[in-house]
């Protein structure tokens, strides 16, 4: 009886918790037949599919981040854009209300100076930040750090790709090692680069089952790599990752295929 009673308060003092990455694609004017106008219905669908607890979304537009907790009030997002303010791609963060609550956020930039807005180096074309969120599970009062960040995304931007993965990486090494973290992102760069490697001296990849390119221009044909990412401390049991790949008749919700993954929270 005890070893049963025991078997169910450890079962009890675990939680699933689903994560997405997602890059939404955001509102180009030029993008024809897959405008958000024409596809942002789909890309609700592909949410509800998805049923994720927390979402990190890279190329976010305020207007598609209220539009997502317009249709799916259970969410709340928060984030600042690349520039410091709402006019611009954010990183948002969104989270289930029921399930999660937000202790504390923030966000910074990937630079030598990270705290200052805009900030950027090493030859990129765009700004590149990180937000990120402490989280509180409802139901077990177990914390985790959720961070989502998207890396510059030219082909001569590795070594920039490198350098920003090692102010990531100074920023999670001052996170408290009691609790776990979460990082997600559309890293713009394979699983055998440096900046993969160089992440995952400290982070365990959420590798999918179906491993394949999840960058598709809207084509349903998978790139070369797979740059999306969902990487973890080992504080969390993993449980099972996979690429999503959710169309209508070869219509796509965004130009890449989400990353799903499935935690316990102990």
């Amino acid at each position: 009886m005890r070893t049963l009673l025991l078997l169910l308060a450890a079962t009890l003092a675990a939680q699933d918790l689903r994560v997405l990455s997602y890059n939404v694609r955001y509102p180009a004017t030029g993008d024809g037949a897959n405008l958000w106008s024409l596809r942002k219905d789909l890309f609700i669908d592909s949410i509800k599919d998805a049923n994720p607890d927390l979402i990190g979304t890279q190329e976010l537009f305020e207007l598609q981040g209220n539009y997502i907790v317009e249709k799916l009030p259970q969410y709340a997002w928060f984030g600042l854009s690349r520039r410091g303010n709402h006019e611009d791609e954010h990183m948002g963060v969104f989270y289930r209300k029921d399930k999660l609550k937000l202790i504390e956020s923030g966000n910074f930039w990937l630079s030598p100076t990270p705290e200052v807005v805009m900030s950027s180096a090493w030859g990129m074309s765009l700004p590149r930040m990180v937000t990120w969120g402490l989280f509180e599970l409802t139901a077990t009062k177990k914390r985790l750090y959720f961070v989502n960040t998207h890396f510059p995304h030219r082909r001569e931007d590795e070594a920039a790709r490198l350098e920003c993965a090692k102010v990531l990486q100074a920023f999670l090494a001052k996170l408290p090692k009691t609790i776990p973290t979460i990082l997600t992102g559309d890293f713009n760069t394979g699983t055998a680069s440096q900046t993969y490697q160089l992440l995952t001296q400290s982070l365990t990849d959420a590798a999918p089952a179906n491993s394949f390119g999840t960058f598709h221009g809207f084509t349903g044909k998978p790139g070369a790599d797979r740059i999306d990412w969902i990487l973890h401390t080992g504080k969390l049991s993993f449980k099972s990752a996979t690429i999503l790949t959710m169309n209508d008749a070869g219509r796509y919700p965004s130009d890449h295929f989400p990353v799903v993954a499935a935690f316990s929270v102990r």
